[in-house]
């Protein structure tokens, strides 16, 4: 490259370096044009492909690529003004022009990470697929992926720029635990955030509530610090991750079934056909189509009650939906009071008998 700018100084004479500039401007911008009709076409053969990453590295190759293009140019237009030029200026664009490339590089690696996270989120789950794709752990691995690439790209700079990375990273941990002190509620909220990642007791899109504290409705979204949650009336919910390590959640959207368990009183003017009730309700329960046998299911006369004769009934269903549980639920109540009626009994609400005695004629 030195011997053609050496000629070409030769040949143009002084005012050569301005044509010289102007070829590489020219060059880059054909470049760059060339570049974005080559990603375009490139872009539309991998549309017709179900592969998540090669859409990805496309999609982040483009902007990063049209930067690179300029950066080089620049550069190239810099050294040939600094042939002729004894700027202290021309001598930062060694360094500069490497910093930018290491940024570039860093800043494609990041987008290619956020491009690929999204499409396997969006692609369509296989069917067949007995372990699906589990967003907080794509989220999760995305994070801690971008987060190792900028902490690399940052201490590529700092040794391109000719600082001792040993001595950096000496420093910077005696620095962190001043900074560790000055930001323990920070600290504590990320590695509670971590540990969400790594224990998985609860996803985005999954219902929690914590009998500890009033915090109950889906999960939306889990970050480095906090985790959003949109209760039930539609109010969202930031909760710090350290308050996860402090209490106990439960995860009713994991739970295999869910349970009916509910009592029912006879009069007692009834006794004579409760246990001919008592039998055909079980009978329906263990012949009704959303009840898992497999389980605990009992119907049992447990109490005389004050003013009825209670038995109760504990069953699962096969549904764990909420609003398919009720239906199911009001499905057995209603065929459980139907059967109440066949045998002529009624539920018992209460009542009391008040016995009267009357009083002798002669008792004044």
């Amino acid at each position: 490259m030195n011997a053609l700018l050496e000629i070409s100084q030769n040949l143009l004479g002084s005012y050569g370096w301005m044509i010289q500039v102007f070829i590489i401007v020219f060059i880059t911008l054909l470049l760059n044009f060339l570049a974005k009709r080559l990603l375009a076409r490139i872009e539309l053969q991998l549309s017709k492909t179900s592969n998540v990453w090669d859409d990805a590295l496309i999609a982040a190759a483009g902007k990063p690529l049209a930067f690179l293009i300029w950066v080089l140019g620049f550069a190239w237009a810099a050294q040939v003004v600094q042939a002729v030029s004894d700027a202290p200026i021309f001598s930062a664009i060694s360094p500069l022009r490497d910093v930018l490339i290491i940024f570039l590089l860093a800043w494609f690696l990041v987008r290619f990470i956020r491009e690929a996270e999204a499409n396997i989120l969006a692609a369509d789950p296989d069917p067949d697929d007995e372990s699906p794709i589990d967003e907080t752990t794509v989220h999760a691995l995305g994070k801690l992926i971008r987060l190792a690439v900028i902490i690399t790209a940052s201490l590529v700079v700092l040794q391109t720029l000719g600082y001792s990375v040993s001595g950096v990273l000496a420093f910077g941990g005696i620095g962190g635990i001043a900074v560790g002190f000055a930001a323990k509620d920070l600290l504590a909220n990320f590695f509670g955030g971590l540990m969400i990642y790594l224990d998985r007791p609860f996803a985005v899109g999954d219902w929690i509530r914590s009998p500890d504290q009033e915090i109950e409705g889906t999960v939306e979204y889990i970050g480095w610090r906090q985790t959003r949650i949109r209760t039930f009336d539609k109010r969202p919910l930031y909760v710090p991750n350290s308050t996860f390590a402090q209490i106990s959640v439960e995860n009713p959207s994991r739970m295999s079934h869910r349970r009916i368990n509910e009592t029912i009183g006879l009069r007692y003017d009834d006794a004579a056909v409760l246990s001919l009730v008592v039998a055909d309700v079980k009978a329906m329960l263990e012949q009704h189509d959303e009840i898992d046998t497999s389980q605990t299911l009992m119907v049992n006369v447990n109490a005389f009650g004050a003013s009825s004769l209670d038995f109760f009934i504990y069953c699962f269903t096969k549904t764990v939906n909420w609003e398919h549980y009720h239906v199911v639920k009001q499905d057995v109540l209603v065929k459980i009071l139907a059967l109440v009626e066949l045998h002529g009994a009624e539920v018992a609400y209460p009542t009391q008998v008040v016995d009267l005695k009357q009083l002798p004629a002669n008792s004044e």
